[in-house]
């Protein structure tokens, strides 16, 4: 909808981090158990307890800050946010104030038109998470949950550089993408390890004045987050259209309908009352210390779109498919190491590799085939040893059924070999042409595109057996005789 107005739309996006235990306990913190059974006094915040540093966390927090090119802060201190809600239980979060771990840095994200938009961050910065009110498991009252009351997390913070929903399901995308690269986080966001707020305002085009700012939660999906703040932007137009101004709010998205809805008064930093945390010393992060979570870190998508590209030729879709996801990037890279037939690779990962995991409902890092099992097929087709009908439709198959055989040894047990005898190949093309000859007739009258009926037919009577290339050059050689 054109208007006068633009949106100026800031993300902030929680990632809840992979460690076996809280961010300043030992309470565990894996997924699914009762409710309330993963909590010690520490996390509970009972008078005498201590908390302690997570070194995992930590390490996890400096990756995310330097794979976004941040500028990560020597010294890290910890201040606690005051507020009072049924799921904190100390009555104050553990968080990072004024001395974030990072700064800057920024996000390039790559849009449906084809451009590309860098996004800047403000800050990274460790915080513990709260625990999670339940409103549907009792008619009456509103049950809780503290499992989750001190698990590790960092917030990522954008400048208000966003500008449509588009913009920002690119943005989250691609945050879930680096996060799952870095086996720091699942980005899991139905299960709430990865949680976005939008803080959305409007602006006549050209002002510098930025307008009245609202903030979404309860977005649990990436789509639902293109969805909201769409809404949100025609919301806020309407509404200033109409001569009414905008409340500074916290609004909750309402995902059956696609709406937003008015939950509470928007805070101001003063009403969380920061101040440094007593019971935590300051998290010191050396040269040393720098280097050495820096060299756990594996390649980054764009370092490797960049190499499938440039190096491996492929096309801009193949490589964005491939580094979509780690494992399937990192498969085709070990499946071109067997083969020199980088676009064949890519095409059996993106096709019959990837349909047979989401027929079974597997992840590429279940995937039972090995590289070299993969490039020994594509290399029997190249060698016209197979045909790719056979290879897809009864090799691949039959493979991924005894993934200890190799594929020459199915092929010779299946008897799939491509048929290359020229003398029962013509026959099958003298039966053929002799069962269409108004279509041969077509064919020698200028209608060549029959060419490819023919060979058809030839393959399908030796089912799939013949050699292409033999079929194809015996069809076109009698065809061209009469």
């Amino acid at each position: 909808m054109e208007t006068q107005f633009e949106a100026v739309i800031g993300l902030e996006i929680h990632v809840q981090l992979q460690t076996k235990s809280k961010a300043f306990s030992a309470d565990s913190t894996e997924y699914g158990a009762l409710p309330n059974t993963q909590v010690s006094p520490i996390s509970l915040g009972h008078p005498g307890t201590l908390p302690m540093h997570n070194k995992a966390a930590i390490d996890n927090a400096i990756k995310m800050g330097l794979a976004l090119n941040c500028d990560i802060r020597r010294v890290n201190r910890y201040a606690r946010k005051n507020y009072f809600y049924a799921d904190l239980p100390k009555g104050y979060q553990i968080t990072q104030f004024d001395t974030p771990l990072c700064n800057n840095g920024s996000v390039r994200i790559k849009l449906a038109d084809g451009s590309s938009k860098d996004i800047r961050l403000t800050r990274i910065h460790m915080e513990e998470d709260t625990g999670k009110s339940m409103h549907d498991q009792d008619l009456n009252d509103t049950l809780v949950d503290y499992n989750r009351a001190g698990t590790a997390l960092i917030e990522v913070v954008t400048e208000p550089d966003i500008k449509t929903g588009e913009e920002a399901y690119a943005f989250v995308t691609e945050i879930r993408r680096l996060v799952r690269y870095l086996e720091i986080c699942d980005g899991n966001m139905e299960e709430g390890s990865l949680r976005c707020d939008a803080n959305i305002s409007i602006m006549p085009k050209g002002s510098n004045t930025f307008g009245t700012k609202v903030e979404v939660k309860n977005m649990n999906s990436i789509s639902n987050v293109k969805r909201a703040i769409d809404f949100e932007i025609k919301r806020q137009t309407e509404v200033l259209l109409s001569g009414g101004t905008v409340d500074g709010e916290t609004r909750g998205f309402n995902g059956l309908n696609g709406s937003t809805f008015s939950m509470r008064k928007k805070e101001a930093v003063n009403d969380y009352r920061y101040f440094p945390e007593p019971d935590l010393p300051p998290t010191i992060v050396t040269q040393e210390y720098l280097e050495a979570v820096r060299a756990t870190m594996p390649e980054l998508p764009a370092t490797l779109y960049t190499r499938f590209t440039e190096q491996y030729g492929l096309s801009d879709y193949d490589a964005s498919v491939l580094v979509d996801d780690k494992h399937s990037a990192l498969y085709f890279e070990a499946v071109v190491h067997c083969t020199p037939k980088y676009k064949q690779a890519s095409n059996w990962i993106a096709g019959p590799v990837r349909g047979y995991l989401n027929e079974n409902a597997l992840g590429m890092e279940d995937f039972v085939l090995s590289p070299a099992q993969i490039a020994g097929i594509i290399e029997l087709i190249e060698a016209n040893k197979i045909s790719h009908t056979a290879a897809t439709q009864q090799l691949f198959p039959a493979l991924t059924q005894n993934p200890n055989a190799t594929p020459e040894e199915l092929v010779a047990s299946l008897g799939l070999a491509n048929i290359t005898d020229t003398s029962f190949i013509d026959g099958l093309v003298q039966a053929v042409l002799a069962e269409f000859p108004d279509k041969v007739a077509e064919y020698r009258a200028g209608k060549v595109g029959l060419l490819g009926l023919f060979v058809g037919e030839v393959m399908k009577r030796s089912k799939g057996k013949a050699d292409p290339k033999t079929a194809n050059a015996l069809v076109k050689a009698v065809l061209d005789q009469g």
